[in-house]
């Protein structure tokens, strides 16, 4: 097998590429932006603020949000490469075989047993708690590969949204490195081309926190000053500056009216991006959701002056699956709550079940082989109400 990328531009990709441009017609998936001045953050790393933020940043750095994006090798790729479990079929000519050689990783488009395109993973996105996908550099541009992890399943399968056979041409648009890094210098944005080299992998603290660096620079040099200076701290903003700074990745797909990176905590999200419509049906709901939309209209937030993200999530520490835990928030707010027909102690600890149930969504089916059926995702939903289903599921489990 040859180096890095014969791979993207091989003869046999050509005609493969044909096919896929008459079949599918040119790349929709993605808003593009104008091409516009782009400026560098100061840069720091996370252990710049580790002295005086010891317990956050060690909690921190255990996260989901940590993890975002990684340079891919042996420990970030969560997918096996072990024979037998490293190959994902399309059907009985086609399929993408993940091969390791040496400190390198690949993936191996196959027609028939032969190799007619490969690329390697450069870059893993997602933490792995749930899933993975990868994408490799040619030059300056980055594709997405055809094949991603699913966690649940412990298996290889389709990138969402992929069609039925490998396809290894999707160019990965700045708008989802505004979301999965926390800064990527954007060289066009009409080509979608990048400088590699100014990647700060994962989302971390001067993401949220605008202003870290010269905050860190201004109190190391000035140990004697205890108040805070240049940094933006969520404590300081009004609830719609706090939404908006989630609500930047966590709203689903947004419409930009500026370059991606222009948006900065602190500031109102709506002058550089806008929402979508929400819709509280499971089906709509996609790999990128809309916590953000699903929240603000529950009654919950509806008949709170204070209630944001942050009172149900602490982003500083991995709180996955600690349902006692987010139970026990709930429980701040609606201590008084009456369950007519179940006592309440056998399920004081664990709320979000009932109320905010994990569900399958119709939009995105993964094409994850089950026997003959195909693993629909599963997100959990922000939209607070009650759920029937759900609640006769979870009581009926409680016996």
């Amino acid at each position: 097998m040859s180096t890095k990328l014969t791979r993207l531009i091989s003869p046999k990709l050509i005609v493969v590429s044909v096919i896929i441009i008459l079949v599918i017609g040119s790349n929709l998936f993605f808003v593009s932006s104008r091409k516009l001045a782009q400026s560098a953050p100061s840069s720091i790393d996370v252990s710049s603020c580790r002295p005086c933020h010891q317990a956050i940043t060690d909690s921190f750095i255990r996260t989901a949000h940590y993890f975002d994006s990684r340079p891919a090798d042996n420990k970030s790729i969560k997918g096996t490469f072990r024979e037998g479990q490293n190959k994902y079929v399309y059907n009985q000519f086609m399929e993408v075989v993940m091969v390791k050689e040496g400190d390198q990783f690949i993936q191996s488009g196959r027609v028939n047993g032969m190799e007619t395109v490969a690329a390697p993973f450069d870059m893993v996105i997602g933490s792995g708690r749930k899933g993975q996908t990868y994408f490799t550099w040619l030059d300056n541009q980055l594709f997405q590969l055809p094949v991603s992890y699913y966690a649940p399943a412990h298996v290889w399968c389709n990138s969402p949204g992929f069609p039925n056979f490998f396809h290894f041409e999707r160019l990965v648009p700045p708008n989802c490195l505004e979301c999965h890094s926390t800064y990527t210098k954007v060289l066009s944005h009409e080509t979608k081309e990048y400088d590699r080299s100014s990647i700060i992998y994962g989302i971390t603290c001067q993401r949220c926190h605008p202003g870290a660096a010269e905050h860190v620079a201004y109190q190391t040099a000035n140990p004697q000053d205890k108040t805070s200076k240049y940094v933006i701290s969520a404590t300081r903003l009004n609830r719609q500056l706090r939404m908006d700074g989630c609500a930047l990745c966590h709203s689903g797909f947004r419409t930009p009216l500026q370059p991606p990176f222009s948006y900065k905590v602190g500031d109102t999200l709506e002058k550089y991006s806008l929402g979508s419509p929400v819709s509280q049906k499971a089906d709509t709901l996609d790999v990128h959701g809309d916590q953000y939309g699903l929240l603000i209209a529950s009654k919950c937030y509806i008949k709170s002056e204070k209630m944001d993200c942050s009172t149900c999530h602490n982003v500083h520490n991995d709180e996955f699956e600690k349902p006692k835990l987010f139970s026990s928030r709930c429980v701040s707010c609606h201590a008084e709550v009456k369950h007519q027909t179940v006592p309440i102690k056998s399920i004081a600890d664990n709320c979000i079940d009932c109320h905010m149930p994990v569900l399958a969504s119709k939009k995105i089916q993964l094409k994850v082989k089950v026997g003959q059926q195909l693993l629909p995702d599963y997100l959990r939903t922000h939209y607070i109400s009650v759920y029937k289903d759900a609640t006769e599921k979870f009581l009926k489990q409680q016996k």
